[in-house]
């Protein structure tokens, strides 16, 4: 299984031009190694609020850490690191950001008084990614002290076998100066990190301890760590800022204590360690660089060019955000235009590289068939027993769902992630999908939630931790997959109508390295599939069912009386009590979506007999899809199980569900079914709100019970498929053209304005919106696929129509 460190350390390639230069060769492994170096660093620790490492797992690593200290009660109630939900800040993320050049993202830190900026940037050069820069900016907000003083660490932690030492000591009291590291190691060679001296003032006061306590030196404080504990950075401060306080504690009048800035301060012990802490009092706004200069590059960054380099990257952003999301009305005004660019930035801002082992369940116990009648509760002890080892080390590059709360990769939230993406850099994309298919075992099994190592560990409850290889989850990455196939048989045709975008569009742009990639990754493809429909199906036959097909039938192993985790809808309302006999019309549709999908890349391959095999299992599903699942009643299609005579029931609770074989375009655009769906969407009383689709009607009995996590609010990946799906139909002849024409027009504006003002009103966005007021909830700061409203404001406007007529 090749791993992206085994490319990058293979890789021998000098990239002496820009990011946005064409690549040097046409070949899928020439471009891919190419794009291992542009791609090699990034702030891909997004759990951090600003945190830089390459793409290895044994490299170098620094994260950003701050806190007012004006006070002894705020040193830790406001100390920030990593990214929490709760804190007292009014919005953070990227303003701007691109995978291949860097950006700058705003922190409003409310809670201490200051406004934090990082900018970021990339140099390509040499064999190890090039250099990067980041430029560390306080500024203290309106009203708050002008005095207002700030502790600022940086912390610096090389992974592995190499060495990092500091070029400079100063003296006791500190270094009056940049403070300069060098290091080396196998993944990055040699290579130096300054963090310059920077601007701002600093505290003075006359006491006691103003000989061996002033603000005015920055202090560098080294320490060996054992790897594993390398991630726990905040600790590690915590620890040495203890030590150096008990130092003090015989010396301190507690009636009259020196201020709390001065208490709080490491020793300066500049030393060779695996951990560097560096140390910075500013009293009022200030600035300083971290400047990471690679031996292989050839030149050596200083802080003018850095102030060049994040003017040429934000100017650079701006001009291609125009371009690639030419946001449409009534969207293009300017006041969408900010929002737009943070949105999409901090979806990309988001990806990040993870590394280390995760807690598989390989057991399969017996109970884990689920054949029984109260199999959910032989599960539960199955699982009570706890047979998980860890397995790996796996490593995964990916784009996360919330920074704070979901730091780590989520299969089926990644191919909503990954369509903004790849209208920016479509060789991103295909990285990151590569890197998730890395993961695969060799029955084609991907763990849904990719929990690897400790430091992502941490942030998961004991019992989500463990994954199990008959558990699935909504295959959403054959969306791109297939979107990117159309692109490049499009290429191959009349070759690539966009202008190239060098390493971002290569593959496109070299349509021989497009198809070479998707046939080396076809095999994978196939593989997950046939085990879609291995592990997954359901019965037809036992139960004596009157369907067309014996064989498309599928239910989500892995649930419970209340959740059906697998299926992503986790307690959206299902059979009760489960059954062995259910089956689950989303999961139908998804199979679906499979084989249509995989259907078109084989054709595209010339895979003759694939295509034969799979259109026939495409046109059983959709035909078992209405035998099974569409209640006329109803007007909907609904989940199934057996009843107490043993015969076949639906089960219809209307909402996501129901939209299923619609939203992934396994309809036929005159199928009379199609007019009650769009009739389903756009009825208030059930689905349809002013903020909109609503994950449950208002009819159902489950509206707004329990946990109510997906039995009301407005999800934006649902919204979004029912947004493209409703443009294609609205814009293709049929009789229900016009009817989905209005609800495109009127859903489209509803999402954005929903979205947008609650962006406004919390700085943030959230993993969902309350259907009848619009306000944001839950997850804060959830820029994963909620961004997805980049891609519905870049859509045509589609002026209803008063001509025409719906035949419902």
């Amino acid at each position: 299984m090749a791993r992206l460190s085994q490319w990058v350390a293979t890789a021998a390639l000098v990239v002496s031009a820009t990011a946005a230069a064409g690549p040097e060769a046409t070949s899928h492994i020439e471009i891919q190694k190419q794009n291992n170096q542009s791609l090699y660093w990034g702030p891909y620790k997004p759990n951090l609020y600003f945190g830089v490492r390459p793409r290895t797992p044994q490299g170098l690593w620094t994260g950003l850490m701050w806190g007012n200290v004006d006070n002894y009660p705020e040193v830790q109630s406001n100390f920030r690191y990593t990214c929490e939900q709760g804190e007292n800040i009014h919005g953070y993320g990227w303003d701007e950001y691109d995978a291949r050049d860097g950006g700058i993202q705003s922190i409003h830190d409310d809670g201490n008084h200051i406004d934090i900026t990082t900018s970021f940037v990339k140099i390509a050069g040499g064999e190890h990614g090039g250099s990067w820069a980041a430029r560390i900016k306080g500024q203290v907000q309106d009203g708050a002290p002008a005095d207002l003083k700030t502790m600022v660490y940086y912390y610096i932690a090389q992974e592995g076998d190499g060495k990092l030492v500091p070029q400079s000591t100063g003296d006791k009291l500190g270094i009056d100066g940049d403070i300069e590291l060098k290091g080396d190691s196998k993944a990055l060679g040699t290579y130096s990190i300054t963090v310059t001296k920077g601007k701002g003032d600093h505290p003075e006061v006359q006491n006691q301890f103003s000989k061996i306590r002033t603000g005015d030196k920055t202090l560098l404080r080294s320490v060996q760590v054992a790897d594993e504990n390398l991630w726990q950075g905040k600790g590690l401060l915590y620890n040495q800022l203890q030590e150096a306080v008990k130092t003090l504690q015989d010396d301190i009048d507690i009636e009259d204590p020196p201020p709390a800035w001065q208490v709080y301060r490491l020793e300066h012990r500049p030393a060779v360690g695996n951990a560097h802490l560096v140390q910075k009092t500013f009293q009022g706004s200030f600035e300083f660089d971290v400047i990471f200069n690679s031996g292989s590059a050839g030149h050596t960054l200083g802080s003018d060019d850095v102030t060049k380099e994040i003017k040429k990257v934000s100017q650079s952003f701006s001009d291609r955000f125009k371009q690639v999301f030419e946001l449409k009305a009534p969207f293009n005004g300017g006041k969408y235009d900010a929002f737009g660019k943070s949105m999409f930035s901090n979806l990309i801002g988001g990806v990040g590289y993870f590394s280390g082992a995760q807690l598989i369940d390989r057991s399969y116990a017996d109970e884990y068939e689920e054949l029984n009648e109260g199999f959910w509760e032989e599960t539960a002890r199955a699982r009570a027993r706890k047979a998980q080892q860890l397995e790996g080390p796996y490593e995964l590059f990916t784009s996360v769902p919330s920074r704070p709360f979901f730091p780590r990769g989520f299969l089926w939230d990644e191919g909503f992630h990954l369509f903004p993406i790849a209208d920016w850099d479509g060789d991103l994309v295909l990285e990151i999908i590569n890197s998730w298919y890395n993961t695969m075992d060799e029955d084609g099994w991907i763990p849904r939630e990719q929990i690897l190592g400790a430091e992502a560990r941490s942030k998961v409850p004991e019992e989500f931790q463990v994954q199990y290889p008959h558990y699935a989850n909504p295959p959403t990455l054959f969306l791109v997959i297939e979107d990117f196939m159309k692109q490049l048989s499009n290429a191959k045709v009349s070759g690539n109508t966009k202008p190239s975008a060098g390493l971002r569009t290569a593959h496109l742009d070299n349509p021989e390295a497009g198809e070479e990639y998707i046939r080396k990754l076809y095999p994978l493809l196939r593989r997950q599939y046939d085990w879609f429909r291995k592990t997954q199906r359901g019965e037809i036959k036992a139960y004596d069912r009157e369907a067309s097909s014996s064989k498309e039938a599928y239910r989500w192993r892995g649930r419970t009386e209340e959740l059906v985790l697998t299926s992503g809808l986790d307690d959206y309302p299902r059979a009760r009590p489960p059954h062995p006999g259910e089956l689950h019309v989303d999961l139908m549709a998804w199979v679906g979506l499979m084989t249509k999908s995989l259907m078109n890349i084989a054709g595209e391959l010339g895979h003759t007999e694939d295509v034969a095999e799979l259109k026939k299992n495409l046109a059983a599903i959709q035909q078992n899809l209405d035998d099974l699942h569409w209640s006329e009643k109803e007007g909907c299609y609904c989940d199934a199980t057996i009843d107490e005579f043993e015969e076949h029931t639906l089960v219809c609770h209307k909402g996501y569900v129901s939209l299923f074989p619609f939203l992934l375009g396994l309809m036929n655009y005159d199928d009379p079914k199609m007019g009650k769906i769009l009739d389903l969407i756009g009825d208030e009383s059930h689905l349809f709100s002013p903020h909109g689709i609503r994950s449950l009607s208002k009819q159902d009995p489950y509206y707004e019970t329990g946990e109510n996590y997906w039995r009301s609010p407005v999800w934006m990946p649902i919204n979004y498929l029912a947004v493209t799906k409703l443009h294609d139909v609205a814009t293709h002849d049929g009789p229900f053209q016009n009817k989905a024409r209005e609800l495109y027009s009127q859903l489209r504006k509803n999402l954005v304005d929903t979205v947008y003002k609650s962006w406004v009103d919390t700085g943030f966005a959230w993993e969902q919106y309350n259907p009848e007021t619009g306000a944001g909830q839950r997850t804060q700061h959830f820029t994963g696929w909620t961004s997805l409203v980049v891609k519905i404001m870049a859509m045509e406007d589609l002026p209803s129509s008063s001509t025409g007529k719906d035949e419902l």
